[in-house]
C-alpha cells in the first residue's frame, strides 16, 4: 500500500508461481465504497495494449489478417492512410512494435486534452477526429526503422482489427475473441462496467476514464483474478485456447538500442543473465496505475493494480517490477541472477 502512494484507497496484487496462486486485496473501492475484491475492476491504461497484441495474433492465427499486411488493407471504406515519405507501407507488425513512424499521440489530441488534463484528457477526442487526423498524418522515417512508443499506433491497430474481425467494435471483438475463451468475466472497455473501483488523482476522485478514439491503446478494465488468468494463459499456451496466438505474442521482434531489451508484439522482453525471459508491461490512466509480468521458465506471473494515478514521485510500477523480477528467480527470493 505504501508504494501506491498516500491517495490510493485500493490495491490488488495477484501472484502465481507454479501451481500456486493468490489474489491479495487491500482497502476499499472508494473512500466510502465497499471492500476491494479479486473481481474489483481497475482501469489498466497501456496494459490494454497487451490485449490488443493478443487480438492481432488471434486474428493472424485464423488467417483473417497477416502480421505483414499493409495498414491500408484493413482501413474502413473511405478512410485515408497516412502519407509515407520514405520506405515501404506501414504494416500491422509496425503498429504492434511501435515502429510505424507515427507520433505518440494523434494530431490534434493535445488541444482537446489540455482543458481536462487532470481528469479525462482523451474524452473529447472521438473516432471521427482520429480518422481525420490519420488522413493528414505524414510519416517521414521508413516504417520499421525506428522504435517510438505510440498510443496512436496501437490505438489505430485496435480499429483495424475490429474491421478485419467483423467487429462490431474493438470492445465487442475483445470480449468475443479473448474474454470468453479465457473466461475473463470482469474484462470490459466500458466506463459503466459493474464493480469498478473509483480512480484518484492527488486524492481527488475522478470520473471513469474515457478514450473513445483509442480504445485499443488504453480502454480495458479488469480485476486481479482475471488478469492472473490472462497471464497464466501466456505461461501455458499449449494447455488451453488461443495457443498459437499466445505463443506468437511472446516471440521477440526487435532489440532496443542501448538497453538490450526486446519488443515482442507489444510486450517488453528482458533476458536475464541466467537465461530466463521476463515479459512485462505497465500502464496508467489519470486515476489508476497497473503492472503485469510473467516468466515462463519459473511459471511466475504478477499483476499489481491501484486506484491512484501516477505522479513524478510515484514508485508503484517500479516496485511492482522489482517484486516480479525477484519472484521470477529460480528460488523465488532475493538472491540469484536477473
Amino acid at each position: 500500500m505504501r508504494a501506491a502512494g498516500p491517495h490510493a484507497t485500493a490495491v490488488t496484487l495477484a501472484v502465481a508461481r507454479g501451481e500456486r496462486s493468490a489474489v491479495h486485496c487491500h482497502g476499499r473501492t472508494a473512500r466510502d465504497g465497499g471492500p476491494c475484491t479479486p473481481e474489483t475492476g481497475y482501469e489498466l491504461g497501456s496494459v490494454t495494449k497487451t490485449f490488443t497484441a493478443l487480438l492481432l495474433a488471434e486474428l493472424a492465427a485464423r488467417g483473417e489478417v497477416a502480421l505483414d499486411d499493409p495498414l491500408r488493407r484493413h482501413l474502413p471504406a473511405g478512410r485515408r492512410a497516412p502519407v509515407v515519405r520514405r520506405g515501404g507501407p506501414i504494416r500491422l507488425i509496425h503498429l504492434a512494435t511501435h515502429t510505424a513512424g507515427l507520433p505518440g499521440q494523434p494530431p490534434g489530441l493535445l488541444a482537446s486534452a489540455v482543458p481536462a488534463w487532470n481528469s479525462n484528457p482523451y474524452a473529447a477526442y472521438d473516432e471521427q477526429r482520429l480518422w481525420a487526423a490519420l488522413a493528414r498524418t505524414t510519416v517521414r522515417r521508413p516504417p520499421g526503422e525506428v522504435y517510438w512508443y505510440s498510443n496512436y499506433g496501437v490505438g489505430l491497430l485496435g480499429w483495424l482489427l475490429a474491421e478485419a474481425g467483423g467487429g462490431p467494435d474493438y470492445a465487442g471483438l475483445l470480449t468475443e475473441r479473448i474474454g470468453r475463451p479465457l473466461g475473463l468475466g470482469s474484462l470490459s472497455c466500458s466506463p459503466d462496467a459493474p464493480r469498478l473501483a473509483t480512480g484518484h488523482h492527488l486524492g481527488r476522485p475522478l470520473p471513469p476514464w474515457r478514450i473513445p478514439a483509442l480504445p485499443g491503446a488504453g480502454a480495458v478494465r479488469a480485476g486481479g483474478a482475471d488478469l492472473l488468468r490472462f497471464l497464466r494463459a501466456h505461461l501455458e499456451p499449449d494447455g488451453g485456447p488461443l495457443g498459437e496466438a499466445l505463443r506468437e505474442v511472446r516471440r521477440p521482434r526487435l532489440r532496443l538500442p542501448r538497453s538490450g531489451d526486446g519488443i515482442c508484439l507489444v510486450w517488453n522482453h528482458r533476458r536475464t543473465p541466467d537465461d530466463r525471459d521476463l515479459f512485462f508491461h505497465s500502464g496508467a490512466t489519470r486515476g489508476f496505475t497497473a503492472f503485469v509480468g510473467f516468466c515462463p521458465q519459473t511459471a511466475t506471473a504478477v499483476a499489481a493494480l491501484t486506484n491512484t494515478g501516477p505522479t513524478v514521485r510515484s514508485s508503484f510500477n517500479q516496485t511492482a517490477y522489482d517484486s516480479f523480477k525477484r519472484l521470477a528467480r529460480p528460488d523465488g527470493g532475493p538472491s540469484g541472477s536477473g
